[in-house]
């Protein structure tokens, strides 16, 4: 009997120790009771109802890949759902309710990363998200009243700056950050990028890095070539640096002065899930951003960053 005692005591001990060591052991958890203890949630009906449900709800995560035109495309989380986590949310209502589905997000096999060096256009199509991408070396008198409208709209947007005009204009470019604004590279004095020389592509784009490192405390991850004007050798050396390569979907055209109405229609008709929208600080956007933002939201659009945009999150 004295034996028996102190096998039990030992096999005490040892589960104690095991718990102790296992900071995300929940002994009262439902996930951690072995299956075959499990009987009365496994023979519950409800629990029986959300697992047949949940391979309607199922969706397949898709992979990042190279498109034809539109080049470096992210992918998507899939869904599935969590029986568990919804059976226990369902149990206390009594019933199955899709409503109060848990999901569980999948990353795709093959993320951004994973690709070689190439533009990114867009977010993944299927994704209703757009992106405002303000590329800034002139029209410093309308920044201001841009932040001022993102601010009042609680819109974060990219900002790509040119590494001359950052330098002179340094509480300017700290505004932007403090908005919490992504910050974004748009070389140094606004070359053509693809008529340079390596070296001076390479130059153009780590001069600009130093100098807004220096005034923002963080060294970019996004490149925006001027005009758009880039070949394979640009993108290679923006990657040299750590960096992607940011092109646009839609174009406001506001370099031409267009009327409000025009501008809005103009981004209107070629919006799309995914889409970068390209802007500067112009009149035309100083009068048109306000009404521009809403009339994404109405068509049922987040706005994001470029990191939010080429998430593979839902």
């Amino acid at each position: 009997m004295y034996r028996l005692r102190q096998v039990a005591h030992i096999v005490v001990f040892l589960v104690i120790i095991t718990i102790s060591f296992n900071t995300t052991y929940n002994p009262f958890s439902m996930e951690s009771i072995p299956s075959f203890m499990q009987t009365t949630k496994t023979t519950d009906p409800l629990y029986e109802e959300i697992e047949k449900q949940a391979k309607a709800y199922k969706e397949e995560a898709v992979d990042s890949y190279i498109d034809d035109v539109w080049k470096k495309t992210p992918g998507r989380n899939g869904l599935e759902v969590n029986i568990v986590k919804s059976y226990e949310r369902m149990k206390k209502k009594g019933k199955y309710d899709e409503t109060l589905l848990v999901y569980n997000q999948i990353a795709p096999k093959v993320s951004l990363e994973d690709l070689p060096p190439s533009p990114i256009y867009r977010g993944n199509p299927e994704k209703n998200m757009v992106s405002l991408l303000i590329n800034v070396s002139w029209g410093t008198e309308y920044v201001p009243e841009l932040l001022a409208i993102l601010k009042e709209k609680k819109v974060r947007a990219n900002f790509f700056i040119e590494g001359k005009w950052a330098k002179e204009n340094v509480e300017l470019v700290k505004m932007i950050k403090s908005q919490n604004h992504l910050i974004g590279n748009h070389a140094y004095n606004h070359p053509d990028m693809a008529r340079l020389s390596n070296p001076e592509m390479v130059e153009q784009i780590s001069q600009t890095n130093d100098i807004l490192k220096a005034i923002t405390g963080n060294t970019p991850t996004w490149f925006a070539p001027p005009s758009g004007s880039y070949n394979q050798h640009v993108v290679d050396a923006a990657h040299s640096l750590k960096m992607e390569t940011i092109l646009w979907t839609v174009d406001t055209i506001d370099w031409k002065k267009p009327t409000v109405s025009v501008m809005i229609n103009r981004v209107s008709s070629k919006l799309h899930p995914g889409a970068t929208i390209l802007m500067h600080p112009t009149a035309s956007t100083a009068a048109g951003l306000s009404d521009l933002i809403d009339s994404v939201k109405e068509k049922g659009y987040k706005i994001g960053t470029m990191e939010q945009l080429v998430s593979p999150e839902r």
